[in-house]
């Protein structure tokens, strides 16, 4: 017996995390100073986009990149089943209608096929204004592919790479294509959430590499309050007055939120962005290690395996018994974890009636799936509990 509880992911904070912390807490700004933009040009300069904008977590962001892309009303975005409720919700924040997908049964990602099989269905024209793919455990959507695709029917895209810092995909001609780049998707969502590669506590950010999206994200994510000095400065002088700026002018142009981070956050996550790469390669190296004990095991009907690019926020095997092997396992201190609930059966969008409320594939998935312990500081000793208790609970 495993007198230490394994959680299926955990945070590692070190004293170079909290010094900056501690550098950030006693410093002139807790908020709204410099430590942000430096976080979001690091950040930016790490997944190779142009544009990065720090939020408050990554269901903030996500609702901000759908206000950016004045997703209004009534208008339809496609996204997966498999996922955190946030990628449907931030559409229904702003009034759409979520059209839920189902997934591929070997990668568990969004199937592309079953999403050109949804917009050729369509009767309506522009019907459909959006696509939500998820980079789901860590594994990165074939963006190249999608981009075709949602340019065929004049679509846009928001990257959900909450589980894919430094995951990355090759493209046709060979060269990697990073998540959250913006060489394909017109925005993409991350999240610092405590067990995420990066974690800033809460936290979230937005990267693209359109400058007016950029815009739109840093008055909307303030409130919609700008400090423009030459718009102030054009005011002024068509009403006849002096042209003189003072310091506490600023005016609200549209409705915004609170959505900002911190300084003393931005500063831990600066911290442990610092060793990102460090900790990706440690859960490639874990998630090897898992595919290599449980290859060609009769009771592994499916397992994340090992997949060049791959992020590993989750590693995931498919099994039967799954809910008599999630409470074993749990009777030994293993706290593995369900991801996830499909989102279509959730009671909120169930309720809605939707149409496409049959995934196969999703639901299949789910009555099988289970996360095992994945997180950098995960032990060796503590991995081959994991796989042997496993390994005895299939074969007694």
């Amino acid at each position: 017996m495993n007198n230490n509880i394994i959680p299926y992911g955990r945070q590692n904070i070190t004293e170079e995390d909290i010094q900056s912390v501690v550098k950030a807490l006693t410093s002139d700004y807790l908020t709204q100073g410099p430590k942000i933009a430096e976080f979001e040009t690091a950040f930016g300069k790490y997944v190779g986009a142009k544009y990065a904008v720090a939020v408050s977590n990554g269901t903030a962001g996500l609702h901000l990149a759908t206000l950016a892309l004045n997703l209004k009303p009534g208008q339809k975005v496609i996204t997966t089943s498999i996922t955190f409720a946030a990628s449907a919700n931030c559409v229904e924040y702003c009034g759409g209608e979520v059209v839920f997908c189902d997934i591929d049964p070997k990668s568990y990602l969004i199937d592309l096929n079953k999403i050109r099989e949804i917009l050729e269905s369509s009767t309506i024209p522009n019907e459909y204004v959006g696509i939500i793919p998820v980079d789901f455990a860590g594994y990165p959507v074939n963006l190249e592919a999608l981009r075709e695709l949602a340019n065929e029917f004049g679509l846009w895209i928001i990257e959900d790479a909450c589980h894919a810092p430094g995951a990355y995909f090759k493209k046709q001609n060979g060269e990697k294509s990073f998540s959250g780049s913006g060489e394909f998707a017109d925005l993409a969502v991350f999240s610092f959430h405590p067990v995420k590669h990066i974690a800033c506590g809460e936290g979230g950010m937005v990267t693209t590499n359109n400058l007016e999206l950029y815009r739109k994200l840093i008055t909307l994510r303030t409130h919609g309050i700008t400090k423009d000095k030459d718009k102030f400065l054009n005011d002024i002088l068509l009403a006849g007055g002096k042209k003189e700026y003072p310091e506490w002018y600023m005016e609200m142009q549209s409705l915004g939120f609170n959505y900002r981070l911190t300084d003393f956050q931005a500063a831990l996550g600066l911290s442990q962005l610092s060793r990102a790469n460090q900790g990706l390669l440690k859960r490639r190296e874990i998630a090897s290690y898992y595919n290599d004990a449980f290859v060609d095991k009769e009771y592994i009907l499916g397992q994340s395996g090992v997949i060049e690019g791959h992020a590993y926020h989750l590693y995931i095997i498919e099994v039967k018994d799954r809910f008599e092997l999630y409470n074993f396992l749990r009777q030994k201190g293993i706290y593995s974890q369900i991801h996830y609930f499909p989102c279509h059966l959730m009671p909120f969008y169930k309720n809605k009636g939707l149409v496409n409320a049959t995934l196969d594939n999703a639901e299949d998935y789910y009555s099988k799936c289970i996360s095992l312990p994945m997180y950098p500081t995960l032990s060796l000793a503590d991995q081959n509990y994991v796989i042997e208790a496993i390994k005895s609970f299939y074969n007694g």
